[in-house]
């Protein structure tokens, strides 16, 4: 079978087609993975720029503003998420760039950057009919990234900003795997042979992505992998555990507003401490801001 047969969609893909379709995929993504150029595809220039200029120790406020002040719709987004609940909670609006970078701090302006560059890809007419699969993975990581926020604050000896850094590049190993199949509307139509592409595929891609933006093994592990919390290990908390715990969290809302008690003797729990009380707050009080942020990742 020929690879333009491969790349064609089917009404009813036989089994044959799907293993080959399959195995193609797999040959071209490990031959992307494997060079030194992987990057996002369609990231917006500035967003790079900005990326880059932020992960520099010597970089100056005044210097961050100029860069995201090229580009408005980036502007607005930090004005947004320096204003929100969460980060504001006088309400004492800001409307200077200046005063908004300098109250979120650059991790946040750099989640925030990642997140506005993320949300643009769906934009890009290469992605043509895969806005509800984007909008999907872009909700779901704006909702892990808000809840790892709200769990980070409440524990001792973890960052928050890093905890919601993180919860926002759990999208990007699902982003680049969604553009890949995209090639492949054979797998891509099939919901079952996606997700088990997308499970099998995300943390090494994501993995690779974030090393080679150079954000650090803490982010990398817990933004790539962080179901791996679940395995008991020694050690104090750290970003995978929160990230485990906010998944758990935000799935309780609205459905089901009450833990399973079996949750709190996990180990990720353990080694953060969260107990019903904890985690009550998280689901209660923190439920304008976890709201928030997610209005201002979200377009």
């Amino acid at each position: 079978m020929n690879r333009e047969s491969l790349l064609r969609p089917a009404a009813a893909a036989s089994p044959l087609q799907i293993a080959e379709a399959t195995g193609q995929f797999t040959r071209d993504l490990t031959a992307e993975l494997s060079s030194d150029s992987l990057e996002l595809p369609s990231f917006p220039e500035i967003a790079l720029r900005v990326r880059n200029a932020l992960g520099n120790a010597d970089i100056g406020v005044d210097d961050v503003v100029r860069m995201v002040g090229a580009e408005p719709s980036l502007a607005v987004r930090l004005l947004q998420l320096a204003n929100s609940v969460a980060l504001n909670p006088s309400g004492q609006r800001i409307t200077a760039l200046r005063m908004a970078i300098a109250r979120i701090g650059f991790n946040l302006a750099r989640s925030a950057t990642i997140a506005f560059a993320m949300s643009q890809m769906r934009r890009a007419e290469a992605w043509h009919g895969l806005e509800v699969r984007f909008r999907e993975l872009w909700e779901d990581g704006a909702l892990l990234a808000a809840t790892s926020h709200a769990v980070g604050k409440r524990v001792q000896g973890v960052n928050a900003d890093l905890a919601m850094f993180a919860g926002m590049l759990h999208a990007v190993g699902k982003l680049f795997v969604l553009t890949r199949l995209h090639r492949f509307p054979i797998l891509l139509n099939d919901s079952a042979v996606y997700a088990d592409i997308e499970r099998m595929w995300h943390a090494p891609v994501a993995r690779a992505i974030l090393t080679r933006w150079e954000l650090g093994a803490e982010i990398v592990s817990a933004a790539a992998d962080y179901e791996s919390a679940a395995q008991a290990r020694a050690g104090q908390a750290d970003l995978r555990d929160v990230l485990f715990a906010a998944r758990y969290i935000g799935s309780l809302r609205p459905s089901a507003p009450e833990p399973d008690a079996g949750v709190f003797a996990t180990p990720p729990f353990q080694r953060l401490g969260l107990d019903p009380a904890l985690c009550g707050d998280v689901l209660g009080a923190s439920a304008t801001e976890i709201a928030s942020l997610r209005a201002a990742l979200l377009d």
